[in-house]
């Protein structure tokens, strides 16, 4: 099933998917034991891990499912034929703006800091390295515009932000409710937390379950064994 992301307008593809002749050799694996109630590949329909991978459609701003076949071809640039473009998996916590935040404007990677009015958010890069942030909400992933300037201090204090792939990993961050952690994380990560903060949310405040769920989803990222923190530049003494 496919995922679109924010439910954002989307044109039709220039060159749509993989040609005939392609998805015809991807299907070949699908063809037996197939159960309707098996999650399926978006592109050749075999049967899915539930700890799959996911392609960004560029052209649509969608997030495919992928077997583990089609991981495997897309993780080779030239498959990606200019517009898909495999979600990785690094998640990485980033150290350097981890900050006390006992005094304002202390801890650099709080939103405010970007001109961002909350305490959760995520920020991707687009193609031409321009920073774009989101924010869950019960809405959905609300959009706010970020200077460049704001982005590139971030970048000086940790250089660590300068190696996120664009489009598919985001500077995922959490300072709500007095939290303090900031991630490098795959996309597909960012807008699970976007469903789940739409899904538990009630009320002006969000009601009882929905902080604990957001808790619940950062300390699952932190008990990833490949989560792994990144190193803290040294400060002044």
């Amino acid at each position: 099933m496919t995922i679109d992301l924010d439910r954002l307008a989307r044109p039709e593809p220039p060159g749509g998917l993989p040609d005939g002749a392609l998805r015809r050799l991807l299907r070949t694996a699908a063809e037996a034991g197939r159960r309707e109630d098996t999650p399926r590949c978006d592109l050749c329909g075999a049967p899915m891990q539930a700890d799959h991978r996911h392609l960004l459609d560029e052209s649509r701003d969608e997030l495919m499912c992928l077997c583990r076949a089609c991981g495997l071809l897309f993780d080779r640039d030239a498959a990606a034929r200019g517009h898909y473009r495999l979600v990785p998996r690094r998640r990485l916590r980033v150290n350097e703006l981890a900050g006390r935040g006992d005094e304002p404007g202390e801890h650099p990677c709080n939103p405010s800091e970007l001109g961002i009015p909350v305490g959760l958010a995520f920020v991707v890069l687009e193609t031409d390295g321009e920073p774009r942030a989101r924010c869950p909400s019960p809405l959905g992933a609300t959009r706010w515009e970020l200077t460049p300037a704001a982005w590139h201090r971030l970048v000086a204090h940790a250089p660590v932000l300068a190696g996120l792939v664009p489009r598919v990993e985001a500077l995922l961050s959490n300072t709500a409710r007095g939290r303090r952690e900031c991630w490098i994380a795959p996309i597909d990560d960012c807008y699970r937390l976007v469903a789940i903060v739409r899904g538990e949310w009630s009320g002006l405040s969000g009601g009882s379950r929905v902080w604990p769920a957001v808790d619940a989803f950062f300390a699952g990222l932190a008990r990833d064994p490949r989560a792994a923190p990144s190193r803290v530049r040294a400060g002044p003494a």
